[in-house]
């Protein structure tokens, strides 16, 4: 993999392709990895696994700096695991599509970075955490900041490396009573291919 992303970095920097002057559209694929950051108050000292996921997302071209991305995947199952138990004491799945609004920079060669801020809504379902005696809030809103740059390969495609930074947390409910906040606030890490159109 990690000869995989040196060559088609090196690629597009010897390119010095534009990826200017083309459509208002760009979609890209990506592997995202999500490191949680788990912050947990409810004394179980819980914790979410970290996991690689696919990713698609879809960028409209106001002008030729600012874009409006949205994030897309599919329903992302979890396990959840508790210090205080030394157990894992269940599952969880989250749907977290994510919109940005997006600064590109066009005074680089070979290289488009940009810079995104925007709102991430997750929702949280089948959650089957101690046998069904907690559960979590189905719904979370928070910010996202973003960062990346796109390595032009020719006149529509680019290599990607983005870096999303996501505000995330849920209240944690053991026998019906409000027992702490979970803070996930994921860092994820994504790289892939992207079409300009």
């Amino acid at each position: 993999m990690k000869k995989l992303i040196i060559t088609a970095a090196v690629c597009a920097l010897v390119s010095g392709a534009a990826i200017a002057d083309q459509g208002p559209w760009m979609v890209r694929a990506r592997a995202v990895n999500l490191d949680m950051a788990n912050k947990d108050s409810t004394g179980l000292g819980l914790s979410v696994n970290n996991k690689t996921i696919p990713e698609i997302d879809v960028s409209y071209f106001i002008n030729k700096n600012v874009a409006v991305e949205v994030v897309l995947t599919v329903p992302q199952k979890q396990t959840v695991s508790s210090s205080a138990l030394a157990a894992d004491i269940g599952t969880f799945k989250h749907l977290p599509p994510t919109v940005t609004l997006q600064y590109h920079f066009d005074n680089f060669t070979g290289f488009t970075p940009y810079v995104g801020v925007g709102v991430n809504y997750t929702k949280m379902t089948q959650t089957n955490l101690l046998n069904g005696d907690a559960t979590l809030d189905s719904h979370s809103w928070g910010s996202a900041f973003q960062a990346g740059v796109d390595f032009p390969i020719d006149k529509n495609l680019s290599f990607n490396i983005d870096v999303k930074k996501v505000n995330l947390k849920t209240d944690v409910y053991v026998s019906g009573v409000n027992s702490g906040t979970l803070k996930l606030n994921p860092l994820l890490v994504g790289v892939g291919i992207g079409y300009r159109y």
